[in-house]
């Protein structure tokens, strides 16, 4: 991909807040010229997928981006595979993890089988007919929550980069991959580099969608971004759901 030179970012920077989503959101809706970043060096109301909460804690990075698009309404749910790209760049762009990295279907962040950062996108249709977009990032550098899953952080993995470092990288990538993206008329080629920086095809992965639990093999997205998954013997498609990656249990983030 051909980089263009970097730009100069709006942010609004907070030592705490709730969640950088709900006030990148509220300035949005209230007339803040965009596109703006909100980044807090703390968050007590963090928030992911199905309603999860948590705080976050100082050294990690949390980060909002809201923006403006003309893209379908329909199209909304690929800015999280266009978010994802853009943050598996910044930290690729700053540590030495290379090929250690790894994006999981819909928007973690993985290192080996291990998350360290996810993404919450949130859309909002306006009366002017576009929509107001809030890409949340959140990435482990300092510590890591505890999951019922395996979690790491930078730091647990000898790097020495910092959620400033982290953000320079990731503001001008988050500018690239949008422009890429061109308001989905582009999605084909954020799909093809999604999907060089997931996982293999084939591995075991277990999909919770709503109250149902599956197991199935990775089988790649669609044109459209959502999941396909072989389960039971048939090509499945999930246009929403939690994956976990085949043997992943609790585990303790290991100490420097």
């Amino acid at each position: 991909m051909e980089r263009t030179p970097a730009v100069p970012h709006r942010i609004i920077r907070l030592s705490e807040t709730g969640s950088t989503n709900k006030d990148a959101m509220r300035l949005a809706l209230n007339g803040e010229p965009l596109p703006l970043w909100v980044v807090a060096e703390r968050q007590t109301e963090g928030r992911g997928r199905v309603g999860r909460t948590w705080v976050s804690s100082a050294g990690n990075l949390h980060a909002s981006l809201a923006f403006r698009s003309l893209a379908p309404p329909a199209s909304a749910g690929q800015i999280a595979l266009v978010a994802g790209v853009a943050l598996f760049e910044a930290v690729a762009a700053v540590t030495n993890l290379g090929g250690r990295l790894r994006l999981k279907w819909p928007n973690d962040l993985m290192i080996g089988d291990a998350k360290a950062g996810g993404i919450l996108v949130e859309s909002t249709l306006v009366p002017a007919g576009d929509l107001i977009v809030v890409a949340g990032f959140g990435l482990n550098i300092a510590s890591a929550p505890a999951l019922d899953r395996p979690v790491t952080a930078l730091t647990l993995e000898m790097q020495d980069a910092n959620a400033e470092m982290i953000l320079a990288a990731l503001t001008d990538s988050c500018h690239r991959w949008l422009q890429l993206w061109d308001e989905g008329r582009a999605f084909s080629a954020i799909r093809e580099s999604w999907l060089t920086r997931a996982g293999p095809l084939g591995q075991s992965i277990t999909i919770t969608a709503g109250t149902q639990t599956l197991s199935g093999v990775y089988r790649g997205l669609n044109d459209e971004g959502a999941l396909l998954a072989d389960v039971a013997g048939r090509l499945e498609t999930f246009n929403f759901g939690d994956v976990t990656l085949a043997g992943s249990m609790p585990s303790r983030p290991k100490e420097r």
